[in-house]
Parts: C-alpha cells; structure tokens; sequence
C-alpha cells in the first residue's frame, strides 16, 4: 500500500482520497483478507488507519499486517453486530483500559463516522463510571470532548 507516497507491504493505495492519501478501495496485492481487513477499517476511519499502518510499516509491518487481517479483516468484519455497535463496544474497552487514549480518539471518530451520535459515545462512557471509575470515564470523556471539538472546526456531525 503507498501511503503518502511511500510504498509498504500492504500492497497499494490510491493518494488524493483522504488526508494522507488513502483510498478507500484495496489494491489487488493485497490478501483477500487484508481487502476485507482495508475495506472495513476505511468504513470506520481511514485517515486515521492509514497513518497507523504507515507507523507500524516503519518499524513493525506484521504489527500493521496483523492489524488489518485479524482485527478488522476477521473480527470488524463478522456477522452479528453492526458497525456502530462495535465501534461502541470497542469505546467501552479503550475506555476501561485506561491507557489507549490515541485509540480511543480514532475510535470516537470512526463510530461518529459510522452514524453514532455524540449523546450515544457521551452515554457509553458514563456508564463506564460504574464499572472502570471516575479517572477511566473522565479522561475518556476529555477526549470526547476534544473529538468533538475537531469535528464541529471541520464542519462534521
């Protein structure tokens, strides 16, 4: 994949399709399941899975392979939940484990992206409190906030 110009493993990517050129259609060099994998994690955030794969390609590219293949290649892509269920679910987890901030912004974005409304991502997380604590759904709801912040600047719901 070419990401802003640069060539990895991950086959190519068409430039001009977002920010830090992303397309959201899959080359053919890529693995069916790696397609599936670029298909759904551009549904989501493509922006922001494209910078991560571009990351992991200089340091760790089976990390970024493994990314997605197994995370949004096998497990965004099965049947019984819907797009913006698992984006919920997966605030839930980010949120409760406290210390994947980065994640947890992306993920904000991408159940936005995917037609969750900000009552919905503000409701999840304060349910957290209950089950994480104040420090997990407080700084969780911080970031929220900044999401929030960078959207409505970008004109986006």
């Amino acid at each position: 994949m070419t990401v802003n110009g640069s060539e990895s493993d991950f086959g190519s990517v068409k430039p001009g399709e977002t920010e830090l050129g992303a397309s959201l259609e899959p080359d053919a060099e890529l693995s069916e399941l790696a397609q599936r994998g670029w298909q759904r994690l551009a549904q989501i955030n493509a922006e922001a899975g494209a910078e991560v794969l571009e990351q992991m390609q200089a340091i760790a590219p089976d990390l970024g392979r493994y990314i997605l293949e197994f995370a949004f290649g096998e497990i965004y892509s099965r049947p019984g939940l819907d797009a913006k269920t698992r984006q919920l679910v997966t605030i839930t987890a980010l949120t409760t484990l406290g210390n994947a901030q980065p994640q947890l912004k992306a993920h904000i974005h991408g159940a936005l992206n995917l037609g969750c409304t900000r009552t919905e991502v503000v409701e999840v997380i304060l349910q957290l409190v209950v089950y994480a604590g104040f420090p997990a759904a407080l700084n969780a709801m911080l970031i929220a906030k900044q999401v929030f912040a960078e959207r409505d600047e970008e004109g986006l719901s």
